[in-house]
């Protein structure tokens, strides 16, 4: 069933676009079960009282169905004809397959009520109905690849664990939310202890997974149509509800299909390719072994939910507060009387102090992932979650130096490298240590087609630099420049010429080429910007930058300090050449 969630006088009303006829003909099913066949109800069952379907732009069809629910004879044909001839139908129906398969009202109710699922389907708060209507009718609901993979993952399971599986697969499958808020509270205290912070030994997940009695169903196992007819149900929600977390409040860098592929590679040490487009295709080789298949689906079940756990952690998330967004890198703290915030992972939440072990390792994330935003082949998370993953004890200063050299590794022996080495090879077989002491300095003077990471691994040094020694800030007004105090890393894709290649008067044009393409005259800032300003002279970019509460590139902000750059000549190239040869310098010192 597709369904749009609307709030409406304190309840929640799930409007259907798809599932119209198979609701109707359940709730035909139902008037026949309350009033033909003798059916006795169980404690509890309210929806014997009211029906709860209705159709808004439907009247005469929502009071044919109420009163057959009633067991109110139609003689007159005010009524909806279709619906009262489909009452007919099934009532046949229904006496020939009790008669047939041997089974009495009661049981066959039993079957209905427990056994059969519906699977509620939910459609963004910004989704076009009308339209999705179109689409859906003419297209159809394609399952998605993950929800495929799962349902091959149960089938190798024994029953006793396929509970168990579910709810660690469904719990991780919302990227948004730390994972334990997909858990009741018994079972987050179970699993993760009562500070939330600690996970369960492997050996005892699936024990402590178990069905119990009497619990009212988690929706993400699909609620029992008896439920679903309670007539409190409509309050019922595909969410458990809680107090404890705004879900619009983070937002992920990988999505759930990408992220299953990361914990495949880190489980199996194989060069997995990290493309959700092969999902079906990368884990049948594991899936296909049947005297390993089971063991294979428990670890893997267990490692995804240690993955997730480790990601909400130790992976940096878009943090939405106060009208504003930031990088966060947070952990879950519980209080006394079970109340419950955000910290920092790292360090004192409390500190005032920007210079801090947890912003150092968040620049260090952001830097990468900015780098390389797109979902698929994110090999800095899988090294970062590799990391994490296999290390009991995360210990802040050696996370740090870890992806540091991670950074090291990735200009060495692959970006500046003579012959490039794999990303595989560098984070499974050299441990993000470098291999390479021989660097092509020349890539560093290609113009638009140096490599991004570059640029945001030097704006990440520059800033480091800045916090301490301040050794290439030589000026007291980029001294005192907050703005790089408080600098912050955002998806800049365009390399821009500081020295414009084109220049809107002609007469500035400058004829060496190999100048301009040098390392020292170019930046990083946003595609809009670059298309904007590309053409304007570097007086004219530097007074634009001037008022502006952010900078787009650290680097960029030292460029404006030098006075000759706007001038065609020698003292041009010299300037140039001179912030060229520091910007490399630091580079270097650092791959030392």
């Amino acid at each position: 069933m597709i369904a749009y969630e609307r709030k409406t006088e304190g309840k929640t009303i799930f409007e259907t676009i798809d599932g119209q006829q198979r609701l109707t003909t359940l709730s035909i099913l139902l008037s026949l079960i309350k009033n033909d066949e003798g059916y006795t109800p169980e404690d509890g069952m309210l929806w014997y009282n009211e029906l709860n379907l209705k159709f808004d732009s439907r009247k005469n069809t929502t009071n044919t169905l109420q009163l057959l629910f009633k067991g109110i004879t139609i003689y007159n044909d005010n009524c909806n004809t279709a619906i009262k001839q489909g009452h007919e139908d099934a009532k046949k129906a229904l006496k020939g397959i009790l008669k047939d398969c041997n089974v009495t009202p009661d049981k066959f109710c039993d079957y209905l009520f427990n056994k059969v699922n519906i699977l509620r389907v939910l459609v963004p708060d910004d989704t076009d109905l009308n339209h999705y209507f179109e689409i859906m009718n003419s297209r159809g609901e394609q399952l998605e690849k993950h929800e495929i993979l799962k349902a091959n993952c149960l089938e190798a399971l024994d029953e006793s664990d396929r509970y168990g599986f579910n709810l660690i697969w469904e719990a991780c499958s919302n990227m948004e939310k730390y994972v334990q808020y997909e858990f009741d509270t018994t079972q987050r205290n179970t699993l993760f202890g009562s500070n939330l912070n600690t996970l369960i030994d492997k050996n005892q997940i699936y024990n402590c997974l178990k069905p119990q009695d009497n619990k009212e169903p988690n929706n993400n196992q699909g609620a029992k149509i008896s439920d679903l007819l309670k007539h409190d149900a409509i309050q019922y929600s595909d969410k458990q509800q809680t107090n404890d977390e705004n879900p619009e409040r983070f937002n992920t860098v990988i999505n759930f299909s990408n992220f299953l592929l990361h914990i495949l590679r880190i489980q199996t040490k194989q060069n997995v390719a990290l493309d959700d487009k092969r999902l079906i295709e990368l884990f049948e080789p594991f899936l296909k072994d049947e005297s390993n298949k089971k063991e294979f689906v428990k670890t893997f079940g267990y490692n995804l939910l240690k993955g997730k756990f480790m990601f909400d952690k130790y992976i940096i998330k878009r943090e939405f507060t106060r009208s504003t967004d930031h990088w966060s890198l947070k952990q879950i703290k519980v209080y006394e009387q079970t109340k419950i915030s955000y910290v920092n992972t790292f360090g004192n939440e409390e500190s005032n102090d920007d210079i801090n072990i947890n912003r150092e390792i968040l620049m260090l994330l952001s830097m990468f992932h900015v780098s390389t935003p797109a979902l698929v082949y994110k090999h800095w998370l899988n090294a970062a979650l590799k990391y994490v993953f296999e290390n009991e004890n995360i210990e802040a200063e050696k996370y740090k130096i870890y992806l540091e050299n991670l950074a090291k590794a990735y200009l060495n022996d692959r970006y500046l490298a003579v012959e490039p080495k794999d990303y595989f090879e560098i984070i499974y077989n050299n441990g993000g240590i470098s291999q390479n002491k021989e660097i092509d300095e020349s890539k560093l003077n290609q113009g638009t087609a140096v490599e991004i990471f570059i640029f945001n691994y030097l704006d990440y040094l520059l800033w480091q630099d800045y916090k301490h020694d301040q050794k290439y800030f030589e000026t007291d007004i980029i001294k005192k420049d907050n703005r790089i105090k408080y600098f912050e890393f955002t998806f800049r894709s365009s390399v821009e010429h500081y020295y414009p290649q084109h220049p809107i008067d002609e007469k500035l044009k400058n004829d060496d080429i190999q100048c301009l393409d040098d390392f020292g005259n170019l930046c990083l800032i946003s595609g809009s910007k670059n298309s904007r300003l590309s053409n304007y002279m570097p007086q004219a970019k530097k007074e634009h930058y001037h008022n502006s509460p952010t900078i787009d590139s650290i680097k960029q902000r030292v460029m404006m300090e030098y006075k000759q750059w706007d001038t065609n000549g020698t003292n041009n190239r010299n300037e140039i050449e001179e912030h060229g040869r520091k910007m490399k310098e630091i580079l270097c010192h650092h791959l030392r």
